[in-house]
């Protein structure tokens, strides 16, 4: 059933802050928040309005910004905006209970308004003017809002149009897919889509949302996986994703693994580090004969950015597959990392842990394959167990890159 969804970000939300602070207007001010200490190699944590408005994104290098534009840098200052963070949260409060929010970032929030339209007498689109026009007048922070009858469709609404208008508001329906949501172009314009996987698709051809919602699902899920499902379902607007479900107190068992990196990585060098890591993970799924249905990644960059986000994603079956599970984390990775930006701690978790029953074969994968990877993945541990878990290691652990090696040996690579 079609619900109410909001999705509101803070425009420019850090660099806003500073401006209003200050007694500035966001949209005349150019302003830029930075750690000018680290000199113009330094990374902009963002830019106020005015300078978005002349084509400056928020993340950027200072040397990038053209020679000919003037403009005040300012340290970044992180209490604050988490303080003002809290003070527009507790707005969302005063309109919708702590069920119906997902705070989904610092800056951006989901609010299921369905069940408080007949008490506030108001249509979606006159409430979201509401909240919107409360934010402004008790912070002094402007904010856009997309609205739709399911999040998918309320961020995309956002994203792609909201900010288009004087009013910061946008409304999509079922109705208007064809239209609005099918001629999108690049693929990586969509919220889910990030740069590898728009290429993998557009060298089947698929270059428009559109051609993505007309391919058959079944080709789909064997070229990609789950992923596949995922990318059939939201090219034609369908998430069945619910906010309650987001609230809901997680107390299963969970293996996890952090790690503090020994200098900044950057883009695809992480890769391999995430791919190592799950193959620990994986490891201990095996062991203790579990399998896992929530695949969690986490990313912290380096101390002068001090930003961070987390994310999870649901299995449709449970599994100890590290390919599979490698893939899904790079899917999370591609889909939220900012080009660019310094990685200083990578955090993995598997979560909704259950005992490894007797293997249930999809339409897409042969028991033949299935039954020699898993014969393999024993043959690994086994090895491991015996001589040491630096006895047998992928030749990529050899790379630069890696640092499996070094932990192996600081945790005790060698078991009698």
């Amino acid at each position: 059933m079609p619900r109410h969804i909001l999705c509101i970000d803070l425009k420019s939300f850090f660099a806003s802050v500073e401006c209003v602070e200050r007694g500035l207007d966001p949209f005349t001010t150019p302003l830029v928040v930075a750690n000018k200490k680290q000199g113009n190699g330094a990374i902009t944590l963002a830019v106020s309005p005015y300078l978005r408005k002349k084509g400056i994104p928020g993340r950027t290098r200072l040397f990038e910004i053209p020679q000919n534009i003037t403009y005040q840098i300012v340290p970044p200052r992180m209490s604050l905006y988490i303080a003002k963070s809290k003070e527009v949260i507790n707005i969302y409060a005063d309109f919708v209970s702590f069920e119906d929010l997902h705070i989904y970032s610092i800056d951006e929030c989901f609010l299921d308004v369905t069940d408080y339209l007949n008490y506030f007498q108001k249509t979606d689109y006159e409430l979201a003017a509401e909240i919107l026009a409360t934010i402004e007048q008790k912070t002094g922070l402007t904010a856009t809002c997309g609205i739709g009858p399911n999040m998918l469709l309320a961020k995309l609404a956002m994203d792609l149009e909201a900010k288009k208008y004087k009013n910061g508001l946008a409304k999509w329906e079922e109705k208007d897919i064809p239209l609005k949501l099918w001629p999108i172009t690049p693929l990586s314009k969509v919220w889910g889509i990030g740069a590898r996987l728009e290429k993998r698709l557009n060298n089947l051809g698929i270059k428009t949302v559109g051609d993505l919602a007309h391919q058959d699902q079944a080709f789909l899920q064997k070229k990609f996986g789950i992923i596949g499902k995922e990318l059939w379902e939201h090219a034609n607007g369908i998430d069945e994703s619910r906010i309650k479900d987001f609230n809901k107190e997680v107390k299963e068992k969970s293996f996890s693994h952090s790690q503090v990196l020994f200098r900044n990585y950057y883009n695809d060098e992480i890769f391999l580090i995430i791919a190592e890591m799950l193959e620990v993970l994986c490891h201990r799924l095996r062991d203790q004969n579990k399998e896992t249905s929530v695949l969690g990644l986490g990313i912290s960059y380096a101390k002068e950015i001090n930003d961070s986000f987390y994310h999870r994603v649901k299995l449709n079956e449970a599994t100890d597959d590290h390919v599979l599970l490698t893939t899904l984390a790079l899917n999370i990775f591609d889909k939220f990392y900012e080009k660019d930006m310094p990685i200083r701690k990578v955090s993995l978790s598997l979560g909704q842990l259950n005992d490894k029953k007797a293997s249930q074969l999809n339409l897409f994968e042969s028991y033949e394959e299935k039954r020699k990877s898993e014969k393999m993945n024993q043959a690994i541990d086994l090895v491991h167990k015996r001589f040491g878990k630096n006895s047998l290691l992928h030749a990529s652990s050899l790379l630069e890159n890696s640092t499996i090696k070094d932990r192996n040996q600081k945790i005790g690579g060698h078991h009698e």
